[in-house]
């Protein structure tokens, strides 16, 4: 009697250990999440375009798998990012998607979207903490480079252009011969072919009193030199150096400013000015040729003249 008794008591432990076991099985845990219905049922929404739905299924198998559920992490987060337009939201299940699959082959395209999302938000702040200040760097490297090869085509155009003139300009003969002008101060021959009288000084007094000193014939005066036109390329007030004429000297009785760090002549135009524009830059880069031959040569510590 006491045998069948004990016996009855492990049959019924038995069948509770077995309900038990029963209640706590997970099918999620033998399915893939490919294959979980919800999962397949987000897919097609998202191919009809139903968004907000396929973003409910998506969230059903997050619930139903917790962290077996990175695929869903990763449409979770795109839905987010392209459409919900939650930048915030995208980068939380981007990083659920990178932690629960370390070493898939889409890693680094998910780390892109995040620093794609993070942009995303920074805009949205209104002091934008995030701005990239490389891009400002880069594009006044860039302008300033500009600005350089400016200078360079325009001196290579002058150059050219003063070579055309020289070139197409004729040499000047002399109108004259210096050798047969008279000396000053001596008398010409007549030109009616008659022989001048001839005049004793010492015997006439009026030709001793007229008679003039005895000079020294000068050497006749040089021939002007044909004036060459200038170029002028942008700035009309100031004429551009050509090759035959130096570059003007720094103006002495100008303003004179000492180049700080991040100075650039636009900077300068604008402090001394009041505005900037090419012209008065221009004007501030001629009158200191000697010194900046051009705008990138600006540098801390140099001493400018500002016309």
């Amino acid at each position: 009697m006491r045998f069948r008794f004990l016996t009855l008591c492990c049959c019924a432990l038995a069948a509770l250990l077995f309900s038990a076991g029963c209640g706590r099985y997970d099918p999620a845990s033998f399915t893939a999440e490919i294959d979980e219905p919800n999962y397949r049922r987000g897919k097609d929404l998202l191919r009809q375009g139903r968004n907000q739905e396929a973003l409910a299924s998506f969230l059903k198998v997050v619930d139903v798998r917790g962290d077996d559920a990175p695929e869903s992490h990763l449409e979770i987060g795109i839905l987010y990012q392209q459409h919900i337009k939650d930048p915030i939201a995208a980068i939380y299940h981007y990083r659920k998607f990178r932690e629960l699959k370390r070493n898939s082959p889409q890693s680094d395209l998910v780390r892109q979207r995040i620093d794609a999302a993070t942009r995303e938000f920074a805009r949205t702040l209104p002091a934008q903490p995030l701005d990239n200040q490389m891009e400002k760097i880069d594009l006044l490297d860039r302008l300033d480079q500009l600005q350089r090869e400016n200078t360079q085509l325009k001196d290579q155009l002058l150059g050219v252009r003063t070579q055309a003139v020289n070139t197409s300009r004729s040499p000047v003969s002399p109108l004259t011969n210096p050798s047969s002008a008279p000396a000053p101060g001596a008398v010409s021959e007549p030109s009616d072919g008659l022989a001048p009288l001839a005049i004793n000084p010492s015997e006439s007094p009026v030709a001793e009193s007229a008679a003039p000193e005895p000079v020294v014939a000068a050497t006749p005066p040089p021939l002007p030199t044909p004036v060459v036109p200038t170029v002028s390329l942008r700035n009309p007030t100031r004429p551009a150096p050509t090759a035959s004429t130096p570059a003007p000297a720094p103006v002495a009785g100008g303003k004179r400013y000492v180049v700080q760090k991040g100075d650039s002549l636009y900077s300068i135009a604008k402090r001394f000015y009041g505005t900037a524009n090419n012209a008065r830059v221009q004007s501030i880069l001629q009158a200191n040729r000697a010194v900046l031959p051009n705008a990138g040569a600006l540098q801390p510590g140099l001493t400018l003249v500002i016309p």
